[in-house]
């Protein structure tokens, strides 16, 4: 019936993009940077936010949405999603290290926040662990469960200095406050505000070791806000240990803007609601048979509704773009130029270095103060010199770059001339 009504009419040919990119040679880091459109006259460490479309993200987009500009009918109102978003959750199940199925759609980490969190099976007495160094999207989900269902949240500071944080102490901080009661971890791999780096295969180890006494009804569930590790660390889901992981696809990916995703492994997704009716074949068979679904958790936690579809659909062609640098080239070139940035800026006696220097507790982000001025104040200076940085949004806010794909160790040395230059 379904399927019946909602037949495709023959695929019309899209307009191809105005500009022709820039030929792509991926082991060639300019070539890889010549296909974004990022203006040349700044330094773009903050690119990794609200990112650029590189050239295959872009045309993707472009084609897609000239298409379904010109007959959208050829998408069976919208039920070709199904086949296209299920070759997005490949591309992602294969640089996550996870299966398609496992995998729910998006159109941000938040929303994904909102799902996984909203979506709890909690109790009153529950108690959800959290740390204090979580952004907003995970303080107010977790905020609005716990009024609702009467669990509680217990937040435990991992660190005092971020400069000084060792992963020993983080993972012990985090396990020392697990209590019979504790049924989730709500943890963030990096920091955003600081750009620690949590040591979430140590906890999730840790994890294990309490729930391998546990019945499978009290397991604990942990939970990993991953956006500022997806993409800028060459970590698969078995690397982390974790049980659902939440990201973006438009920060380190450099996907399409407003797309994200949640990964979960059975045990994760066994205790999760759906919190927004799917648009999945299994969900409306489950309609119209008068029963609830069932089926895949990735296609059934995946919101229905439509969607940006032009971005969502080319999230794949981000993927592939990475995958055809090598996700340990990425990773190694993110890491590089933030151990060269860490350096540099530990040189300079009116700057204090913000993020820990050693590779096992940071990753992409760097953060930093300048002794007497304000972050933007001090991101205001830089941007006169043409490097783009940014002020963190928390309580106690920090000057943040973030090294990426886009920028190149002179840029970085030019960064750290510009910071030289404020004393």
């Amino acid at each position: 019936m379904l399927a019946a009504g909602c037949t495709a009419a023959a695929p019309q040919p899209a307009p191809k993009s105005a500009k022709a990119p820039a030929p792509f040679d991926p082991g060639d880091w300019q070539s890889v940077r010549d296909q974004f459109q990022l203006t040349r006259d700044t330094a773009h460490f903050s690119a990794f936010m609200l990112a650029s479309h590189p050239a295959p993200v872009r045309v993707a987009v472009e084609e897609l949405r000239a298409s379904l500009d010109s007959f959208p009918q050829q998408y069976g109102m919208g039920m070709q999603d199904f086949e296209r978003s299920d070759k997005v959750r490949r591309a992602l199940a294969g640089y996550l290290g996870g299966r398609p199925d496992e995998i729910a759609l998006t159109d941000s980490a938040t929303m994904g926040i909102g799902l996984v969190y909203g979506g709890l099976r909690l109790k009153e007495g529950d108690e959800i662990v959290t740390t204090d160094h979580e952004f907003y999207s995970t303080y107010e989900a977790l905020r609005l469960r716990t009024a609702a269902t009467g669990a509680k949240q217990v937040t435990v500071r991992v660190y005092e200095d971020p400069a000084k944080a060792s992963a020993a102490a983080m993972a012990a901080a985090v396990t020392d406050a697990i209590t019979d009661r504790t049924q989730v971890l709500a943890m963030t791999w990096v920091h955003s505000s600081t750009g620690v780096k949590l040591p979430v295969k140590a906890i999730a180890d840790a994890v294990a070791r309490i729930n391998a006494s546990r019945d499978q009804a009290d397991r604990i569930v942990l939970c990993v806000d991953g956006v500022h590790g997806f993409a800028a660390e060459n970590s698969t889901m078995a690397d982390l240990g974790c049980d659902l992981f939440m990201s973006s696809g438009h920060k380190w990916l450099f996907g399409p803007r407003g797309t994200g995703f949640v990964w979960g492994n059975a045990a994760g997704w066994e205790r999760v609601d759906p919190v927004i009716p799917s648009f999945s074949m299994p969900a409306f068979m489950g309609w119209f048979a008068a029963k609830p679904p069932a089926g895949p958790p990735g296609q059934l936690g995946t919101p229905g509704g439509y969607h940006s579809f032009e971005h969502r659909w080319a999230l794949a062609a981000a993927v592939d773009f990475h995958r055809s640098i090598g996700l340990a080239r990425v990773a190694e070139r993110v890491r590089t130029q933030a151990d060269q940035l860490k350096e540099g800026l530990a040189a300079l006696r009116h700057v204090r270095l913000v993020t820990p220097r050693a590779a096992d507790v940071s990753a992409g982000i760097v953060c930093c103060a300048v002794d007497g001025m304000e972050p933007e104040a001090v991101v205001k200076r830089l941007g006169e010199q043409g490097v783009s940085a940014a002020a963190t949004p928390y309580r106690e806010s920090f000057v943040r770059f973030g090294p990426s794909i886009v920028t190149s160790p002179q840029e970085v040395d030019r960064a750290v001339k510009a910071m030289a230059g404020l004393a």
